[in-house]
């Protein structure tokens, strides 16, 4: 049983949000077997339709899908006491249990008893036939949920937390600035929480940074793959970028001409893709490239919006998320990604755009950007 999220809070066009959520849902299942889907009354129901199918793994998979505020597996029972009883006893959770209690809820208001009935029938019942468990209605070692709902009865432990957020792909698509740090995963996770299709983009500056560098992070898209779907991973060769702007560029100021840089052919790849934004992984004041002022004139670059969803987080926080979603030990792999390559001991924290532009003048990066946009190189990543 999924339960769905916030867009249960949707008007008009709520349809088009859970029927979003159903494909989501059936993709990510089918590579586990047969499955039913059915969405009725807020939830959506997944049920094998044959014992070859791995519920687990299918289980698993759903608690990656964006839009689902809780999950749980549940026993199907006839709408009867006695065959709801029957399948709480089923509950692997209730035979390690010291103590117990049971919450009901009737959303099917034909039934003949009320919630606090319910509970308080089956909880006689399994305490008949588990005398060693006692009922504590404050702190349980198991609660037993029971929902009678219009297609079934339905037994389950307590549910688990799902992804929340969105469905994937109802907020647009973005272009992700996918490097191999901890910040940035993050921070393509937080943005196709609530919705955005993701379109990683990576820039490659090899031989400065290894192929091993570029492995890590097509394994990063990958795990990100799993929370977001399918995804097409764009390699730009920055190469001749970055060295041209250490030959012609002020070394204060080559952190910030690099980033505008990435800004500008990023936005190309975004327009070309179908994207509306560009997300970064930027906390504001973590290195001297993200003050205020340097994050100004970084987005004076290109006119598409910047989403930074990370820009109030401090470090501790990104790197606990980043071990939540799967990303954190792929990330600390000791492989540099182009950000650290030619990095200045003195970069400037208080830029002025009119300088910026100066300096850009001197170096005229437009056709080498031009070169490396059309020596793309494009992997699909499941």
């Amino acid at each position: 049983m999924l339960k769905m999220g916030e867009l249960v809070l949707k008007g008009l066009n709520r349809a088009r949000f859970e029927q979003r959520l159903l494909d989501c849902v059936k993709r990510r299942t089918a590579p586990f077997g047969s499955f039913s889907l059915r969405s009725v009354q807020s939830t959506v129901y997944v049920e094998p339709e044959d014992s070859a199918a791995d519920l687990a793994s299918a289980f698993d998979a759903c608690g990656r899908v964006f839009g689902l505020a809780a999950i749980c597996r549940a026993f199907v029972a006839e709408k009867t006491l006695e065959d709801i009883a029957e399948k709480a006893l089923l509950l692997p959770a209730l035979g390690a249990a010291r103590s117990f209690k049971v919450e009901a809820r009737r959303a099917d208001k034909r039934f003949r008893l009320t919630s606090p009935q319910i509970m308080n029938e089956i909880g006689g019942m399994i305490l008949e036939r588990m005398p060693h468990l006692a009922v504590d209605v404050h702190k349980p070692d198991v609660t037993v949920w029971v929902e009678i709902r219009e297609l079934g009865a339905y037994v389950h432990t307590s549910p688990t937390p799902g992804a929340g957020g969105l469905p994937a792909g109802m907020s647009g698509k973005g272009a992700l600035l996918l490097s191999g740090g901890i910040d940035s995963p993050v921070a393509g996770w937080r943005m196709a929480r609530r919705g955005l299709e993701l379109m990683p983009v990576h820039f490659f500056s090899y031989p400065y940074t290894s192929l091993e560098a570029k492995d890590k992070v097509l394994a990063l898209a990958r795990i990100l793959a799993g929370w977001c779907g399918r995804m097409n991973l764009c390699v730009v060769p920055f190469t001749a970028v970055q060295e041209a702007i250490r030959r012609g560029g002020p070394q204060d100021l080559f952190t910030l001409l690099m980033r505008r840089s990435m800004c500008r052919m990023s936005e190309a790849i975004a327009r070309a893709n179908g994207c509306g934004a560009l997300v970064t992984g930027e906390s504001l004041g973590q290195v001297a490239s993200q003050t205020m002022e340097a994050m100004a004139v970084t987005g004076n670059a290109c006119s598409l919006p910047i989403f930074r969803p990370l820009v109030g987080m401090d470090k501790e926080e990104v790197s606990g998320q980043a071990r939540r979603i799967g990303t954190f030990e792929t990330s600390i792999l000791p492989y540099e990604d182009c950000c650290t390559v030619f990095t200045p001991k003195h970069p400037k924290t208080k830029p002025k755009l009119d300088e910026i532009l100066r300096a850009e003048a001197a170096v005229d990066l437009a056709a080498l950007e031009a070169e490396a946009l059309e020596n793309l190189e494009w992997i699909e990543v499941r």
